[in-house]
């Protein structure tokens, strides 16, 4: 059975897609908006996501790009009345896979999400830096191909700084990316940081993660640098 979210600001259009993917058993969650979308994304996996491109706030193709910087390949179709190349090449350059322009068949996007969840996104599921590997389908983390156990929290922070490495993320950046605009106090990040690193160094690899003095953290490919660890 699909599970895919909707993304839609039009509650009439929304509310009648729902109803058509329920009868083919397809579940379906929804969002008024670009903003809980994100937060939808963020705790929960989905085959598919339907993002329609104009809305309030934060519309489809921003949505899509922050959801390609944080590392996450669910296949994107975009819902649009834009019907020009330039368009459609902007949100292929977010990261869109598929596009519908409204109005559009039902069956037709039924079709195309079936279509889309039979793979996952051109972009990268596994990101290495050293020997340390994190896979986005699996939601697994080893080092030298041995497991190691993180928190939802832990392995957020280490997406982020894996898709940087070996640039430095500043502290802000990384609340960002893990609380997104709900700002935990001044000392969760660093907890969150030191537990990273003690699961890390339990597996060999916590030298790796680095402090950007006054800045961040970041992970280095190397150990030429650990002097900053």
């Amino acid at each position: 059975m699909l599970n895919v979210l909707l993304v839609e600001d039009d509650r009439d259009l929304a509310l009648s897609v729902i109803d058509h993917l329920e009868l083919e058993q397809i579940l379906c969650d929804y969002a008024a908006n670009g903003l809980e979308g994100r937060a939808l994304v963020e705790n929960n996996r989905y085959d598919v996501l339907i993002l329609d491109i104009n809305m309030p706030g934060l519309d489809g193709l921003s949505l899509c790009q922050q959801i390609r910087a944080a590392g996450d390949d669910t296949p994107v179709l975009m819902l649009t009345a834009r019907d020009t190349l330039s368009n459609k090449l902007e949100g292929f350059t977010a990261g869109t896979d598929d596009y519908m322009i409204k109005p559009f068949e039902i069956e037709e996007l039924i079709v195309r999400l079936q279509a889309l969840a039979k793979r996952r996104s051109g972009q990268a599921s596994v990101l290495r830096v050293g020997p340390i590997q994190l896979n986005l389908n699996s939601r697994q983390v080893s080092v030298d191909q041995k497991p190691v156990k993180l928190s939802p929290t832990g392995f957020k922070l280490l997406q982020a700084l894996m898709h940087a490495s070996p640039n430095p993320v500043s502290q802000t950046d990384l609340i960002r990316k893990v609380w997104g605009d709900e700002l935990p106090d001044s000392n969760k990040l660093r907890v969150h940081i030191h537990n990273l690193r003690k699961a890390l160094d339990a597996a060999g690899a916590g030298q790796r993660l680095q402090t950007a003095a006054g800045f961040g953290f970041f992970l280095s490919a190397t150990l030429q640098d650990q002097g900053q660890s």
